[in-house]
């Protein structure tokens, strides 16, 4: 079961990769079963990922054919980085009022997050950002506001992260991450909720711009 579990959350990190990404573009089709060949496993993994995803709506279940990849919306997006600044905001003032203590831990992802930056490796800088957000939210000690931020974290598409422009982002945010738990230790409420709205709003323009350009693309196909 242990091992199941395991495969099926790897499964899961990497198809949302894949999906939040734009590597796999608004309608391409998951079959299990060629999944399963291509990650060299059972197909329950896969399956039970796979419908995971579906209940998040990042994709939508075909009769008999697999599962195929939603599209998202301008106003999606504008509508999921007005709610995540709230909740993210809120949560790292609740942290940072209290005074953050045994930092190593965080500054363990941070460093992580750095790492995966330095490679170029844009599907662990997603894994490595999501662990330390949700590292450092949870320690508002509130485990419905940090199920809420994470959920909407999961579903946000990234197209564009793999670009330039999204690559320097990327690299800004190694050292924001530093600064999140400096500011959460000394208890300086107001500078860490102007620095995560600042975090999350950086990567507006960039993400909006690319989901309208995936977006234009699909239209031209179906035409």
């Amino acid at each position: 079961m242990e091992s199941v579990t395991n495969l099926r959350e790897m499964v899961l990190a990497q198809l949302r990769s894949r999906i939040v990404s734009g590597e796999a573009a608004p309608g391409t089709i998951y079959s299990v079963p060629a999944v399963a060949t291509e990650m060299g496993m059972s197909t329950t993994p896969v399956r039970e990922a796979l419908l995971e995803l579906s209940r998040t709506g990042l994709v939508a279940p075909l009769r008999n054919r697999g599962f195929r990849v939603e599209a998202a919306t301008p106003k999606d997006l504008e509508n999921q980085f007005d709610v995540r600044i709230m909740l993210e905001a809120g949560a790292l003032v609740a942290v940072a009022r209290a005074g953050l203590t045994d930092a190593a831990p965080l500054i363990e992802l941070a460093d992580a997050v750095a790492a995966a930056v330095k490679a170029g490796n844009v599907a662990d800088y997603i894994e490595t950002d999501r662990r330390f957000h949700e590292a450092l939210v949870s320690r508002a000690n509130n485990p419905l506001l940090t199920r809420m931020i994470m959920d909407l974290r999961a579903d946000m598409r990234l197209y564009g992260i793999n670009s330039p422009e999204g690559l320097e982002r990327q690299r800004a945010s190694v050292s924001e991450h530093y600064e999140m738990i400096e500011l959460a230790q000394t208890r300086q409420t107001e500078a860490i909720a102007a620095l995560i709205t600042r975090h999350i709003e950086s990567w507006k323009p960039l993400l909006t711009a690319a989901l309208q350009d995936v977006s234009a693309g699909s239209a031209r196909a179906r035409a």
